[in-house]
C-alpha cells in the first residue's frame, strides 16, 4: 500500500474510547482559549453536545464530532497496529 499522506504526521494521543477522543479535544480547545460555548457555535451546535463529548458519552453523533475535531485543527488517522 502507498503512503498517500503527503506530510508527516505526528500522532498526539491514542483513542481507544469515547473518553480517550473527549480529553483530546477538550486539552485542544482549550489549547486555544476557546470555551464550550465558542466551539458550540464555531460548529453550529449545542453547548451540551461539546460537555457531552467532552466527557466521554459514547453515544454522541460521530459526524459531529469529526466536525469539532476538524474546527479544532485535528485530524483523526488510522493505522494498523503495530505501526
Amino acid at each position: 500500500m502507498v503512503n498517500q499522506m503527503s506530510k508527516e504526521i505526528s500522532p498526539i494521543g491514542k483513542i481507544a474510547s469515547a473518553k480517550d477522543a473527549g480529553n483530546i479535544a477538550s486539552r485542544y480547545r482549550k489549547m486555544q482559549d476557546l470555551t464550550q460555548a465558542d466551539i458550540a457555535g464555531l460548529g453550529n451546535t449545542g453547548v451540551r453536545f461539546i460537555s457531552d463529548f467532552e466527557n466521554g458519552k459514547g453515544t454522541v453523533q460521530f459526524d459531529k464530532v469529526m466536525h469539532i475535531f476538524d474546527l479544532l485543527g485535528l485530524d483523526v488517522v488510522i493505522v494498523e497496529r503495530g505501526r
